[in-house]
């Protein structure tokens, strides 16, 4: 296919075009968090089992991002993240016709899980070759298609499923995924025209990037942190919604909105707050990326902890938020860190490990804390659970950053100039 024009402003189109795709990417995933009680009743599940639906799509995601980490070092990055968009949105969309257990688990768990999974380490090193000297800034903006993806998702999937049922809250922001895919067919470019040399070095092997991240120990810390991160984060996003529903009285379109807006708005601004400060800090020293995303966690936990105590909103709210602020330093960072430490030949493959590493232990989540709920009766008393993973998280960050950061980082910079 003929390649668009790419002229001066053209690295912001490719940025509108993937923060676009990566707001449906994450917007698929809130429609189901919204109406998952309504699909529970409709379809007489138990909490464990919904909760297992949720918990397989992130092991489907886990097992196929490195896949399509793969693909993205091996490959056409355009068609990998395009690819995506149109088959979890298709899944999606067949999503709300799906009438048993066995079908929500192939089309949600298998199919839009799998899908979702190709598009994370394409996308990212797609952003990252136009961006080069604006990166940190792009980044930033990138993820805010994240926060307002799943504050959209929560509050307009409720909402449709109050006014004409569940179902087609799946068909809505699938068929308009379907639409974006398209475009993206016709106006994303591969990569930036002068970059595309001929280069003779060997492509990634499929297990480079595990090597590449299991046997740098920033990278590896970096994992971990990162699989606490998703842990909790599964586990917030999938369960929330029903909690304001059954402990507050809230309506699907109540507690989508309000689970997911006072979080991501205060994300929103936490993650160009961290983007810049973590800009400024790292002229001075790389390695502050690190300790800001270690500070995140343990400020976070402080929040989470106190996130059930209450049978107010207000005070419910003001925990959303303050989590949702301090959670954003971890997202500003995480891919300036790996980046940081890892060859560039392998950033979409290590990219991929990480995010393989962080779905497979955040899969665990929702069937974890939808048993404690069913057996205690309420989701309140696993938050202070939740906040002791984060602490763990942030403190082994730290030490890591200390430790191995500037050695990591200087022995890719010399493997670069060998």
């Amino acid at each position: 296919m003929k390649q668009v024009k790419e002229g001066k402003f053209y690295k912001w189109e490719v940025l509108i075009l993937l923060w676009m795709g990566y707001l449906l990417n994450q917007a698929d995933r809130q429609v189901f968090n919204t109406v998952l009680p309504a699909i529970r009743d409709a379809l007489d599940l138990t909490d464990t089992s919904v909760g297992l639906i949720a918990t397989l799509f992130n092991l489907a995601f886990a097992v196929f991002v490195p896949i399509g980490g793969w693909m993205g070092d091996r490959f056409s990055r355009k068609w990998v993240v395009t690819a995506s968009v149109l088959i979890f949105s298709v899944a999606t969309m067949f999503t709300g016709m799906a009438g048993t257990f066995l079908m929500l688990v192939m089309l949600r768990s298998i199919a839009t899980g799998g899908g979702e999974a190709l598009f994370g380490p394409s996308n990212y090193s797609i952003v990252a070759q136009y961006h080069t000297d604006t990166r940190a800034r792009a980044m930033s903006i990138h993820q805010t298609a994240y926060y307002i993806g799943v504050i959209l998702a929560g509050w307009l999937a409720g909402l449709i499923a109050d006014k004409f049922g569940w179902e087609y809250s799946f068909l809505v922001f699938g068929g308009f995924g379907i639409i974006w895919g398209i475009l993206m067919i016709f106006r994303l470019n591969d990569k930036p025209i002068e970059t595309q040399t001929v280069v003779s070095q060997a492509k990634p092997g499929f297990l480079d990037g595990f090597k590449a991240v299991f046997t740098t120990p920033t990278a590896l810390a970096l994992t971990l942190g990162f699989s606490g991160l998703i842990f909790v984060i599964t586990g917030f996003m999938t369960w929330v919604p029903a909690y304001l529903q059954e402990e507050f009285g809230q309506t699907q379109a109540e507690s989508g909105f309000n689970s997911m807006f006072w979080t991501y708005v205060a994300a929103f601004a936490g993650v160009l707050l961290a983007g810049s400060l973590s800009d400024r800090l790292a002229r001075k020293d790389n390695k502050y990326r690190m300790y800001l995303q270690a500070l995140g966690l343990v400020l976070g936990a402080v929040f989470l902890f106190f996130m059930g105590g209450d049978k107010s909103l207000t005070p419910v709210y003001i925990c959303f938020a303050g989590w949702g602020f301090f959670r954003a330093f971890f997202d500003a960072n995480t891919y300036a860190v790996l980046y940081d430490v890892t060859p560039s030949r392998l950033h979409a493959s290590c990219a991929s490990v990480m995010g393989m590493t962080g779905f497979a232990v955040g899969a665990l989540a929702p069937v974890i804390l939808g048993a404690l709920k069913q057996n205690l009766g309420t989701l309140s008393s696993t938050f202070p659970i939740l906040a002791a993973v984060w602490v763990a998280c942030g403190l082994m960050m730290f030490a890591a950053a200390n430790i191995f950061y500037k050695r990591d980082r200087e022995r890719v910079r010399q493997s670069m100039n060998n």
